[in-house]
């Protein structure tokens, strides 16, 4: 075998990485949001869930990918361990759509797919053609790596050491092993399935050794779950390992299949076979089918077994919990597709904290009790580490490549942390004045009293509403939050008109209504910063539209 052949090969080979991978990230950035989104919605059963991994490793090519999410999805706690397994055995059918792809003839029209891509590129003005022109080169580059590895292999069967070395391969363990440790290795099965494919279409490699290394391939593949899981809880380690007993149990049902009746399963499949490349295909998707059909009766047990093998419960982190990071910290594994989400999450908890905070300040300034004072306070530490914490993160992850639909609410994450941090801060200003009114004995009036409680009322609602809007996506409360804010604000002018009256009538001292006036227009800012948070993603969706018709967004003040 000369030098020019194994450098046609190992050519051919990069340029098949490098065009699934470029294929893989730009369908995540153009549609990773919305499979997200369907990903979240229909895994509500494993029947469901089966279907939508089946569809979206077939639509972005990668079974890495999606179980990698799942994993991810697991470790934020938007998904269970039932939920995912469901995902992850569609999944497994879904990655053979590749195979299917590649036994067709495909390649010799990848020049020409390759210079649409490339013109596509290069002209397009849109972001979105972009990404899409993107897929399209990827795509090329893909079939252009087959291409040159197929015509390097026809040279192979030409070399008769080669050729008998490769055909004397009968020992299926061995053969399994192989598929493992390649597949293993260039982290997707995909390949190592396209290059038996090829191996098979030339002649190369017998039948029954070609599914004994798909066999391989299917274990091999689950070592980017694995490997993602690592860093992550318990359950997204158990995630990972359900996708690894799923296809180590069913590779060991097809050797038992195998054992059995070799030759009829081989003539079964060859009934749906032009040639041995189609065989391949063939035999990698119904393997599949056939592993998912017996085992998908068996999710409760499959789950059950992941979890004895990944034995243990993960330290808990409440909301309360302090300077500590709960979905976007050490032990969260990091998945552009599913990123913001955590932040998302993160920032609800830290909108609870900071309404939680707000609520005992008010509570002390009534009681003037010193402990719910110094826990204000230790609270606004804890507020302010989050700040920063979720700001780095969020800059950290705008330098990566995100799904669009991310990267146009990216700016209104940071508008919302600071909301979020400036309520924390009015909290504060409030323990600051039930501290000064303990200090000078200042006594607020009954009336006063239950004006703040009333309007206090009105802000936790506001606040309550604009969360929900922003961290569910519910938009139900849109208009109550519009008006709700228009009624704070009239609440506050009639409760400072009120404070006027009663000093003037020499009911409220000069101190306490220093205190009452400034605790009131603290809690109108509360309603500002909360509606700000409840439009902050259409009104940065609203000013990037702008931007690109030419015109100049306005922003909310």
């Amino acid at each position: 075998m000369s030098v020019s052949v194994i450098v046609a090969l190992c050519g051919g080979l990069g340029l098949f990485l490098y065009g699934m991978k470029i294929m893989s990230k730009a369908i995540e950035t153009v549609a990773g949001a919305k499979l997200r989104h369907i990903l979240e919605i229909f895994t509500t059963n494993r029947f469901t869930g089966m279907i939508v991994g089946l569809i979206f490793t077939a639509v972005i090519q990668s079974s890495s990918a999606c179980t990698a999410m799942v994993v991810s999805f697991v470790n934020a706690g938007l998904m269970n361990l039932y939920q995912a397994a469901g995902v992850i055995l569609g999944a497994n059918i879904g990655t053979t759509v590749t195979s299917q792809l590649v036994s067709f003839n495909i390649s010799k029209y990848a020049p020409v797919i390759l210079l649409v891509g490339v013109v596509s590129l290069m002209f397009s003005k849109k972001e979105k053609t972009k990404d899409i022109a993107e897929i399209i080169v990827g795509f090329g580059i893909l079939f252009m790596g087959l291409q040159t590895m197929s015509s390097s292999m026809s040279f192979l069967k030409e070399d008769a050491r080669v050729a008998s070395l490769l055909l004397s391969l009968d020992n299926p363990l061995l053969a399994t092993i192989v598929g493992f440790a390649i597949t293993s290795i260039v982290q997707s099965s995909s390949v190592t399935v396209s290059i038996v494919l090829l191996m098979a279409k030339q002649d190369l490699l017998g039948l029954p050794m070609c599914m004994y290394i798909i066999m391989g391939c299917n274990i091999g593949a689950c070592s980017t779950a694995v490997l993602a899981s690592l860093s992550g809880k318990k359950d997204a380690k158990r995630a990972a390992m359900i996708h690894l007993w799923f296809n180590v149990i069913g590779t060991a049902i097809m050797y038992v299949i195998m054992a059995v009746g070799q030759d009829q399963v081989i003539s079964f499949i060859k009934m749906f076979s032009a040639d041995n490349g189609r065989f391949v295909a063939n035999a990698h998707t119904l393997m599949k089918i056939a592993q998912v059909i017996l085992v998908l009766p068996f999710v409760k047990p499959l789950v059950k077994l992941a979890s004895a093998t990944v034995r243990g419960e993960d330290e808990k982190v409440g909301y309360r919990e302090n300077f500590q990071l709960k979905y976007i910290g050490s032990k969260v594994i990091f998945n552009p597709a599913t990123a913001m989400i955590e932040v998302v999450k993160e920032l609800d908890r830290m909108a609870s904290l900071a309404s939680e905070n707000l609520n005992r300040a008010m509570n002390a300034l009534v009681t003037l009790d010193e402990d719910d004072i110094n826990e204000v306070y230790k609270v606004e530490e804890n507020i302010n580490f989050l700040n920063h914490a979720i700001t780095g993160y969020l800059v950290q992850i705008n330098q990566m490549p995100l799904p669009i639909e991310d990267l146009k609410s990216i700016g209104a994450m940071f508008h919302v942390v600071n909301d979020i941090e400036r309520i924390g801060d009015h909290a504060e200003n409030a323990a600051d004045a039930a501290r000064q009114r303990k200090e000078n004995g200042a006594v607020l009036s009954h009336d006063a009293m239950r004006e703040l409680g009333e309007m206090l009322d009105m802000v936790n609602t506001i606040i309550r509403y604009s969360m929900e809007i922003f961290a569910k996506s519910d938009e139900t409360h849109f208009q109550d939050v519009i008006d709700l804010e228009d009624r704070i604000d009239q609440e506050e002018r009639k409760l400072q008109e009120n404070h006027i009256n009663r000093l003037t009538r020499g009911e409220c001292t000069p101190e306490a209504g220093m205190i009452f006036s400034d605790i009131v227009s603290g809690l109108e800012r509360v309603a500002d910063h909360a509606t700000n948070i409840a439009f902050a993603i259409k009104e940065e969706e609203d000013n990037l539209n702008a931007a690109k018709q030419g015109a100049i967004p306005i922003s909310k003040q």
